[in-house]
């Protein structure tokens, strides 16, 4: 159990910290773009390409795998949607809100640092390959659903080139292409810019979870949704089990890519949900209050998972 404690409680340590300096010296919030800034277009893409870029190329095509991470995710998407429109009468909007809130995780900020420190270099291809189908699928999804349900007023074409720039121009999906690229022709940059990336890439975790401390700090606890058990239940436990299952039935994949998997879909709501949320004007604070709620479940629950793995009750395949 002290080795599961080395490994989380430094990681939620830095979260807490953000959120604990956030309320007793706050900001404005527009203080917290640089930091953001720093993460999501220097640090986190220099840690994806210095990664991938020594990977051999062909462990960079496992289309399996990668189908099996994002349908279980979309499996918990479908579940919490449908549910949402039969069972609530919730709107189309408000419905793919919380299906985003069950299903979509913070695999962003939360997960490369985590995966990482748990499993080693050897998690940065499968965490790089989730993050950017995933990511790939929600910038697709979120848009054509609120198109559907008439909060979307471009016009098709309008909307399909919006999703195609989002997609093509996010930093981490450009560092991914860029990695795939060195490690195909088997580039290495110089030993100046070698060590740029090394220094840059040390600094995504620690930044990252410190600007979600503080982003969660920034986001009070209002309007809770009656939906938050369900949903927690979803994200928390379902979606790691699901994913486990996916993976297993579909091929004999590494331990450390069945785990990376299983650990990015066991992660909370990702902040981004609250921004979906935000751009059209639909369940704000109940997204807000899921990412929080979530969040420190998931102290409980991410623990209690890397005890399983570390300890040997999970087997790295469901079905030997």
């Amino acid at each position: 159990m002290s080795g599961v404690a080395g490994l989380v409680l430094p990681f939620f340590g830095l979260i807490f910290i953000g959120y604990a300096v956030a309320r007793l010296k706050p900001h404005p919030a527009d203080a917290l773009g640089w930091m953001n800034t720093f993460v999501i277009y220097v640090a986190l893409p220099a840690l994806f390409f210095q990664l991938l870029a020594k990977t051999p190329i062909e462990k960079l095509t496992e289309w399996g795998y990668i189908f099996g991470a994002v349908a279980s995710t979309y499996i918990v998407f479908a579940i919490m949607f449908v549910g949402s429109m039969l069972i609530s009468r919730s709107s189309v909007a408000e419905s793919t809100i919380k299906g985003l809130a069950a299903a979509y995780g913070n695999i962003g900020y939360m997960g490369p640092g985590l995966a990482l420190l748990a499993f080693g270099e050897k998690a940065a291809v499968p965490v790089a390959l989730i993050f950017c189908f995933e990511n790939m699928i929600h910038f697709a999804v979120a848009p054509m659903m609120m198109a559907i349900s008439g909060g979307d007023r471009q016009s098709p074409g309008r909307l399909a080139l919006e999703v195609l720039r989002k997609i093509a121009l996010h930093p981490f999906i450009i560092a991914t292409a860029v990695g795939v690229a060195a490690a195909a022709v088997q580039f290495t940059p110089p030993l100046p810019i070698e060590r740029l990336l090394a220094y840059l890439a040390s600094a995504a975790a620690p930044c990252a979870l410190f600007a979600m401390g503080v982003s969660l700090a920034m986001r009070p606890l209002r309007r809770v949704p009656h939906e938050v058990g369900v949903i927690a239940f979803l994200k928390l436990i379902l979606h790691p089990v699901i994913c486990y299952v996916m993976l297993s039935w579909i091929g004999n994949y590494e331990e450390s890519w069945v785990f990376s998997a299983v650990l990015l879909a066991s992660l909370p709501t990702a902040t981004n949900v609250f921004v979906i949320s935000q751009q059209y004007g639909v369940w704000m604070e109940r997204a807000s209050a899921s990412i929080l709620i979530t969040t420190l479940l998931s102290v409980g629950t991410v623990t209690a998972l890397l005890y399983a793995i570390t300890n040997g009750l999970l087997p790295p395949d469901l079905f030997p």
